[in-house]
């Protein structure tokens, strides 16, 4: 049996009871004398409604609890008590983004869903955890979802829907509820964002923009708070990342509780630990978005050099074997480097014949400290001119928090950051302001004639500024100079 609380707004808080038996609550007629039976009547007569919600494996008996007038916010207004103490009939769950358990870290509803409904950027779509396809819902659908019996059949144009997606799922005449999971609206717009859960790594790799790499962050409660405000600000796909996170003590739970909240996940990761059978089976039960693996050569000499570990590569090579074995949705990051540079075509050509899809990046970044000590691991004969940079929706549809919870705009841009377990989901108003701020061309580019041509946004450029770069690395002028 478990107990959640969750607070639906201002003025009312739901509390629920589940458990796995299927016999459903019936008020009891207690005389005077007897000394059970009354416990239905109690949360009848405290309750501004109560009713309950049946599943396959049994059931959630749930409350809502309106609060006193004394303690309500100037000018409000309480919900009127339904003058009935009957049970209400079976109701779709609301599944609040910021629900959360007692004794236990698994959020209210915690239905192993194989779909999600969720707005998404002004849209709404369907998804499927471990697959990179989706549907585009009309909003009177999405609508529809939001207020289905759970209980009820899937609606035809579902089916159809499922089917034309993914073609090896049926869910005809299946209960709604067995599958799918219903994300409520936002009103804060948010579609993206990553979580740095740690700064430390099992590597030391020579080009690693984070600089010091310290295993430090916010306790467990701290991180499940945080969690559930990216859930309230509409967060679909979160990307996890380090340092390493596979091998933070709080990964496995953060993974899994974010994936009950409904989020679409990223795992960022050298792949040293996806052999670990508890990893495997997490991601199994909890299957990602993507897992996308930093690849740093294609033997054990040049890998262990840059990750300046000896056993890297043999530890990159059982993960990598474990990972394809258990098919996880891979995507490989083939960073070339002055110690690997020889061996570009082998990373690309090892891909391949993994069948695993992949992107080479050749141009390093200095710290987020503004160190340039990581850009002399560049390998200068393979750097690569950058596309224009046209502008992104850094801190207005995405943010990035790192491992204390201070939210910033991106990973580059970390300047004014916002304590999210500080100042709560608030504190995002302030978000899209400090972006705006921080992309204006100052500090040296100040009245540029041609900025628009910029092949690095404005926080990238102070970084290699901070880091007294070669203007030709990050400025188009620069890049007229050097010929």
């Amino acid at each position: 049996m478990r107990v959640t609380v969750c607070r639906f707004g201002d003025d009312r808080v739901r509390v629920a009871v589940i458990d796995r038996s299927r016999a459903m609550p019936v008020v009891a007629d207690a005389g005077a004398d007897t000394e059970h039976g009354r416990g239905l009547a109690l949360v009848d007569a405290v309750s501004q409604q109560w009713g309950y919600d049946p599943f396959r494996w049994g059931k959630r008996v749930w409350a809502d609890v309106v609060a006193d007038d004394e303690d309500s916010p100037e000018g409000h207004v309480p919900i009127p008590r339904p003058e009935r103490s009957e049970l209400l009939p079976p109701r779709s769950p609301s599944r609040p983004c910021c629900s959360a358990t007692a004794g236990t870290d698994r959020p209210l509803g915690d239905l192993m869903h194989t779909l999600i409904a969720a707005p998404f950027l002004e849209q709404h779509v369907l998804v499927r955890p471990g697959s990179r396809g989706g549907a585009l819902l009309p909003e009177d659908r999405y609508e529809e979802l939001r207020t289905v019996n759970p209980v009820a059949s899937t609606p035809a144009w579902l089916v159809a829907a499922i089917r034309e997606q993914w073609d090896d799922l049926d869910v005809t005449g299946r209960p709604v509820g067995d599958f799918l999971l219903v994300r409520q609206p936002s009103d804060w717009g948010y579609g993206k964002a990553s979580y740095e859960l740690n700064l430390g790594c099992n590597y030391d790799c020579k080009h690693c923009y984070l600089g010091v790499k310290v295993q430090s962050g916010m306790a467990w409660m701290d991180k499940r708070r945080c969690l559930d405000l990216m859930a309230e600000a509409g967060v679909l796909f979160l990307q996890v990342t380090g340092g390493e996170p596979t091998m933070d003590r709080d990964f496995m739970r953060a993974y899994r509780y974010a994936w009950d909240l409904g989020m679409m996940i990223t795992v960022s990761t050298n792949g040293s630990l996806l052999w670990r059978e508890n990893l495997l089976r997490l991601f199994r039960e909890c299957p990602p978005y993507r897992v996308t693996v930093s690849m740093y050569g294609a033997a054990k000499r040049s890998y262990d050099e840059l990750t300046q570990r000896d056993g890297a590569w043999d530890q990159f090579v059982q993960g990598m074997n474990a990972a394809r074995h258990a098919r996880l949705p891979l995507r490989m990051s083939i960073v070339v480097t002055e110690d690997n540079g020889a061996e570009e075509q082998a990373m690309v050509d090892l891909c391949t014949s993994w069948g695993v899809e992949y992107e080479v990046f050749t141009n390093m970044t200095p710290t987020i400290y503004g160190g340039g000590e990581v850009l002399t691991a560049q390998s200068k004969e393979h750097l690569r001119l950058r596309k224009t940079f046209t502008g992104c929706n850094a801190g207005h549809t995405f943010f990035h928090m790192d491992p204390h919870g201070l939210v910033s705009i991106c990973k580059i841009g970390r300047d004014d950051q916002i304590s999210l377990p500080h100042e709560g989901i608030e504190g995002l108003a302030r978000l899209g302001a400090i972006a705006d701020r921080l992309m204006l061309r100052t500090g040296g580019c100040s009245g540029c004639a041609i900025s628009g041509s910029c092949r690095v946004c404005r926080p990238l450029a102070k970084h290699y500024q901070e880091a007294k770069a070669p203007p030709a690395a990050y400025c188009r002028h620069g890049e007229k100079k050097a010929g």
